[in-house]
């Protein structure tokens, strides 16, 4: 890294500053202080140590001792002695105080002590300066400090209020920007207030009536508004609550008195509760209603589901993690001709089929579709808002329409309801195609189907949210999505091209 001369010139001058690390290293700016000392020791041990000729030093003794006292003299201001006496440099003056560079070290005990300026001196200038008529550097020059010493003085002496009158005011804002900037604030602050009292709603709705945090208060009952209301109208007024809530003040007062009144359900709230837990929680409404019947409680089943609903005893329910189309052994199922194979040489020779299912806020949505083996293109699909016999079928006549005179492919499907009833059969039957079934619940016999499921809700469904969007636009972007995946996606697969553009290739081939 540093050359056999960069580290001579390091070790001679680390010898010509009295063997100080420190110094040397700030005068070359390399290398550190250990890589200097084993420069050292190595040059020495070798004897390969040249010394040079001493070059004269810029300014002698005499110059450095007036330019340290002058320095000393005037309040210890670097700039004003470099200014005053137009040498040296900043950097040499401030090396040669703290004594760092070789023979520039100055006896300071000899030198004249700044006087020590009393409260009454220091009072004194200050008022000078701020009634002076000479300039602040006459003035410091009279006590004898610098002009920066002289202004710290007048800030320590004079309180803020002072001190701010004597300065000049700039930008003095108008009354209109005042106005302005006073509506501003008391917008914001109205604003702050109007949060400040969503957010209260908000957590006494929380632990009010067990309702969660991100509830919308306004489609809360009005016996759980007027809950909310009484709890909070000590601390803000009732009529803003009545206005943020959309409470009517006549529906306030009417649940308020109905609520006063004594609840003739109390004691059936509780043995609900107690039956509700002794039964491991998971008894409906039906049969707490009955074991009250059975203590000799006769109610209604509405009372009992609304009190149900008022205590949150709601029962613990399975969901299922996706769409399944087997509903046992319906008719006898095909051998598995593909077997894992989904590789073809030709167009309309392999078929996969699956259905999948999409779950938005709006609905249900289903997609039952082809895929040809040859190049992944989706050769036909139907999309509905319910997975019956109509779905797949249509799929189906709309692929067999785009068969050439001599195409019977093989359409392999997993062992679902939808492939084995008399309708899929008959018209895989009448167009002379052959069926391949996959074994039960063996998802890897459709790897290749469920692999394009994978890639479309990876690449269309996951990565969007689809609050707010209706069913029949659900639909339309799914539709122009898988067009888009066979004219517009490439595969690199097919040399970086779309299944319809591999396809045209072949056919200009051919």
């Amino acid at each position: 890294m540093y050359s056999h001369s960069d580290r001579l010139k390091a070790v001679e001058t680390y010898i010509q500053c009295g063997k100080s690390a420190a110094v040397t290293v700030r005068i070359l700016g390399y290398p550190c202080k250990k890589q200097l000392k084993r420069w050292y020791e190595s040059y020495v041990d070798f004897d390969q140590i040249v010394p040079r000729k001493k070059r004269k030093p810029k300014y002698n003794a005499a110059e450095r001792r007036v330019a340290i006292e002058h320095y000393f003299r005037t309040g210890k201001c670097i700039a004003r002695t470099v200014r005053e006496l137009g040498y040296p440099s900043q950097q040499w003056l401030r090396a040669w105080v703290n004594g760092d560079l070789p023979g520039a070290t100055t006896n300071l005990s000899k030198l004249a002590p700044v006087p020590a300026h009393v409260d009454a001196e220091r009072k004194r200038a200050v008022i000078e300066l701020c009634t002076r008529q000479d300039s602040a550097a006459v003035i410091a020059e009279k006590f004898g400090v610098s002009r920066q010493a002289l202004y710290k003085w007048r800030n320590k002496l004079i309180d803020a209020e002072t001190g701010n009158t004597m300065k000049r005011r700039r930008d003095r804002a108008s009354d209109e920007d005042r106005d302005g900037l006073r509506a501003e604030v008391d917008v914001l602050e109205q604003r702050v207030h109007e949060l400040q009292l969503e957010h209260d709603i908000l957590i006494k709705a929380n632990e009010l009536i067990k309702k969660e945090e991100g509830v919308n208060p306004r489609t809360l009952s009005n016996r759980e508004k007027t809950l909310l209301v009484d709890a909070l109208k000590d601390i803000y007024n009732l009529a803003e609550l009545l206005t943020s809530l959309e409470l009517p003040r006549s529906s306030y007062y009417h649940n308020r008195k109905a609520l006063k009144r004594p609840d003739k359900y109390a004691d059936v709230r509780g043995e609900m509760v107690v039956i509700f837990e002794r039964n491991y929680r998971c008894y409906g409404y039906r049969r707490i209603g009955e074991c009250l019947r059975r203590g000799g409680l006769q109610l209604s089943e509405k009372v009992v589901r609304r009190l149900m609903a008022e205590e949150g005893l709601v029962v613990g329910s399975t969901r299922r993690n996706r769409f399944k189309t087997y509903r046992g052994e319906l008719s006898p199922a095909p051998e598995n001709i593909t077997d894992r194979d989904f590789k073809s040489s030709l167009p309309n020779e392999k078929w996969l089929t699956d259905l999948s299912e999409f779950g938005i806020p709006a609905g249900k949505i289903y997609l039952s579709q082809i895929i040809d083996c040859f190049d992944g293109l989706v050769v036909s699909w139907s999309i509905s808002q319910t997975p019956n016999a109509d779905l797949v079928n249509a799929m189906l006549d709309e692929a067999i329409i785009t068969l050439a005179p001599g195409e019977t492919p093989t359409v392999h499907s997993d062992r679902g309801s939808h492939y084995r009833w008399p309708g899929w059969i008959r018209r895989i039957e009448k167009a002379n195609l052959r069926r391949s079934m996959s074994r039960k619940g063996c998802t890897p016999d459709n790897a290749a189907c469920e692999a394009f499921f994978g890639r479309l809700k990876t690449e269309f469904f996951y990565s969007r949210r689809w609050t707010g969007v209706t069913i029949p636009m659900f639909i339309a972007e799914l539709d122009s999505y898988i067009r888009w995946y066979n004219e517009s996606r490439i595969k690199m697969s097919l040399g970086g091209k779309s299944p319809v553009e591999y396809r045209q290739g072949l056919e200009i081939a051919a």
